[in-house]
């Protein structure tokens, strides 16, 4: 592999104006820069970042901590914080926290001891101590999806209050009145918001949320499963169940063909965090949709911009309704075959 003393070797010029040269140093010439970046190319140098950053304090690296690596809706948005932040010039380091607050004190310490210039949060189960105390003391940080009431942390995230309102008004409109939904953890700020919304959004329409339609999930399948069955073993089972995201939906799903039932003949199911899979369950399940890919664009262009000391405000998005076919809904209609006339 290819030394700085063997580009400068290469070009004519200094060990010194070759780092100055990579570093856009205004003291060199054009002539003896463009030598340097032909010698660069040619013998395929890569500078040390490691020790690059220890002499310029920055590691043009962002980190970012997500809740569950396993929930395509994560898996979604870090790819959209990868995308934006090379087109930005950073690389991202991902640590999956499993919505466990002691693995994401272990990622925050492991990111922040490799001199990550920012990190990028979605706290778990309300936060934990190290996110808390890295935050408190100035870290350049994002919270992307989740927030933390009371931390000083720009929040880039979607409002799905009012699609969950269309989605109350749609199951109204298909004739459903006993609606059931698998919470998220009550710790969690997106857990406590979608059942206030939804409890919020059948009140409108003079429905009630009894406590045995009330389910306390984890945002993982299993819970999905285990809340299901219990609606499903009630002497008046809901007939709709609202799933407060993706994974607590195939949960849900798997509990109700487990016994040999089927959606939406038996029970129907709406999920909170629309994913492509969704598409190809039978049927298709009716879900609340995320803007995802934006949000991860967002929550990079915000941290950036913390980083280079400019101004970072939070951003708040809309979530829509995507209907589809679990809930009861009519088969969309069917295109007529086209006429073929015969010939003679």
């Amino acid at each position: 592999m290819a030394s700085i003393k063997d580009v400068a070797a290469a070009a004519g010029v200094s060990v010194a104006t070759v780092s100055r040269a990579l570093n856009g140093h205004p003291s060199v010439s054009a002539a003896a820069r463009a030598r340097v970046l032909t010698a660069v190319e040619e013998l395929g140098y890569r500078p040390n970042a490691v020790a690059r950053s220890l002499r310029t304090d920055t590691t043009r690296t962002l980190g970012l901590v997500i809740s569950d690596v396993m929930n395509p809706y994560f898996t979604e948005l870090a790819r959209s914080v990868e995308e934006e932040a090379r087109a930005l010039g950073y690389s991202v380091i991902i640590g999956n926290a499993d919505e466990r607050p002691d693995l994401q004190d272990h990622h925050v310490t492991t990111l922040l001891d490799r001199r990550i210039d920012g990190l990028l949060v979605s706290p778990t189960d309300g936060g934990s101590p190290r996110m808390l105390e890295a935050a408190r003391a100035g870290t350049p940080m994002v919270f992307v999806d989740r927030w933390i009431p009371g931390v000083d942390v720009p929040v880039v995230r979607s409002d799905g209050r009012a699609a969950v309102r269309d989605l109350v008004a749609h199951l109204h409109g298909l004739g459903h009145r006993r609606l059931a939904i698998i919470a998220g953890p009550a710790a969690t700020t997106t857990g406590r918001e979608r059942v206030d919304a939804f409890r919020e959004a059948l009140g409108e329409f003079g429905l009630e949320l009894p406590a045995a339609y009330t389910g306390q999930g984890d945002f993982q399948a299993a819970s999905g499963r285990r809340v299901t069955e219990g609606f499903l073993d009630l002497p008046e089972p809901p007939e709709v169940v609202f799933a407060a995201d993706n994974l607590m939906a195939l949960g849900a799903l798997d509990a109700v063909r487990a016994r040999g039932l089927r959606v939406p003949e038996d029970l129907a199911l709406a999920a909170f965090d629309d994913i492509p899979w969704f598409v190809h369950t039978d049927p298709p399940v009716t879900a609340v949709a995320q803007p995802t890919g934006e949000l991860g664009r967002a929550a990079v262009r915000a941290l950036v911009d913390r980083i280079e000391g400019r101004t970072a405000e939070s951003v708040t998005l809309p979530a829509r309704l995507v209907v589809r076919r679990s809930c009861g809904e009519p088969e969309p209609p069917q295109s007529p075959s086209p006429v073929r006339r015969s010939t003679t």
